[in-house]
């Protein structure tokens, strides 16, 4: 059982604390209401390019890194297609430098011509270097763009198309800051040798006096699929590969559990389904997978696979379906279930050994409405039978659900 207490100040900031006097450290982690899916159209990759402005100094302190660094502390920082989060960690006793960095730069962030063109610069070769000009780069623009038809998800967190990033103008830039980047809209966890009245005191201190407007939720929709789609693109690759995608319900859902079981249970490890039949026994895959998006709304439920030469692109996709039409008329087995539960299981508890991981997964499940979801997944996990996985398969895997996208070699055409 994870213990954490929570607050909301009057500005509308979350505060989430976890005390653990074993460690010498405190966590500091910020998570701000704001990803890919929260973004224009036609101005995508902004949640992306923030967490690069974000450490392009503050008001009252022209470098973010060096004074946490000083401090003996180290910092990162991630983006999705529904968040975008940042932590700093520090020995407790230098707790109130990442507190005081955080503050400042949640309102007080330097956003000039000059920080905007050296972070627009690392974000558009990162746009170059891993989605243009990296084999396969380019696989999940596509796939989105076929699964989502009326959804923000169409586009993946990098965005769009690299234009809108080269295009951004430094008013553009401010105004996605000035909308999302309030304390309204941010989730504070601190976690680690910290006790709660600390927590407390210092959160009010550095926080509570920030000002900022209330940021309106978004309802996103999205139709119900009810036609296959196909698409082939011809690309300068080593590989064929194929990608079926399907449409899985929210995170919150109780389909979502059924969903992890079974894409571990078709891909986790050399044993599992797909690797042992159509890697092992029928050679016709280099390497294949099954994993699901998570998404907080409409999610992705992906098999995907690296074709071996020589295989027919028909032959490899039909084997795929034949493993999912086995996942449809045949129940589970226990042991197979149990065994995919124990791994996940103990995945679980050895990821919340680590301090960082129950900060970012405290503000995450406070994202979702219900911080304790913590205490509660394992449960949520070991509660999914058999029988649920089947009508899971059978709700999911049909052809018309399904989004297929043939990626080969150039010289196959």
């Amino acid at each position: 059982m994870i213990d954490y207490s929570r607050e909301v100040l009057d500005n509308g900031l979350t505060l989430i604390h976890h005390h653990d006097k074993t460690t010498p450290f405190v966590i500091v982690n910020t998570l701000y209401k704001v990803g890919a899916k929260h973004e224009d159209e036609h101005r995508t990759g902004f949640a992306h390019l923030f967490e690069h402005l974000m450490f392009s100094g503050s008001k009252h302190f022209a470098d973010f890194d060096k004074p946490l660094q000083e401090a003996g502390g180290e910092n990162n920082a991630f983006t999705n297609n529904d968040y975008t989060n940042y932590y700093d960690m520090v020995p407790a006793v230098n707790v109130e430098i990442p507190m005081c960095l955080e503050a400042d730069r949640m309102v007080n962030l330097n956003i000039n011509k000059k920080s905007l063109d050296v972070q627009r610069k690392v974000v558009c070769e990162e746009f170059k270097e891993n989605y243009i000009n990296q084999p396969y780069g380019n696989v999940w623009h596509i796939l989105r763009e076929m699964v989502y038809e009326k959804h923000p998800y169409r586009w993946p967190t990098i965005g769009k198309e690299l234009k809108h990033v080269e295009d951004a103008t430094l008013e553009d830039v401010k105004a996605f800051y000035s909308k999302y980047y309030q304390p309204s809209n941010a989730i504070l966890v601190l976690a680690g040798n910290i006790e709660k009245e600390q927590a407390s005191t210092l959160a009010k201190t550095y926080f509570g006096e920030l000002t900022g407007s209330a940021v309106e939720k978004r309802i996103f929709e999205e139709p119900e699929q009810t036609m296959a789609k196909e698409k082939t693109v011809y690309e300068d690759v080593p590989l064929n590969a194929v990608y079926v995608a399907f449409k899985i319900c929210d995170r919150l859902h109780p389909d979502y559990y059924a969903s992890d079981v079974t894409s571990d249970i078709l891909s986790n490890g050399t044993s599992s389904r797909l690797h042992q039949k159509l890697v092992k026994e029928e050679k016709a895959f280099v390497e294949i997978d099954a994993y699901i998006t998570s998404s907080d709304d409409i999610g992705m439920f992906v098999v995907e696979g690296k074709i071996t030469d020589g295989i027919e692109l028909q032959k490899a996709t039909d084997l795929i379906w034949a493993e999912l039409k086995k996942m449809q008329e045949e129940k589970v087995n226990e042991s197979e279930l149990q065994k995919c539960k124990n791994k996940m299981l103990t995945y679980m508890n050895f990821s919340e050994a680590s301090l960082l991981n129950r900060a970012i997964s405290l503000a995450y499940y406070e994202l979702l409405g219900n911080a304790n979801l913590i205490n509660e997944e394992e449960e949520q996990y070991d509660a999914v039978s058999a029988e649920h996985i089947q009508q899971f398969a059978q709700k999911t895997f049909t052809k018309e659900r399904s989004n297929t996208l043939f990626y080969l070699k150039k010289e196959s055409k």
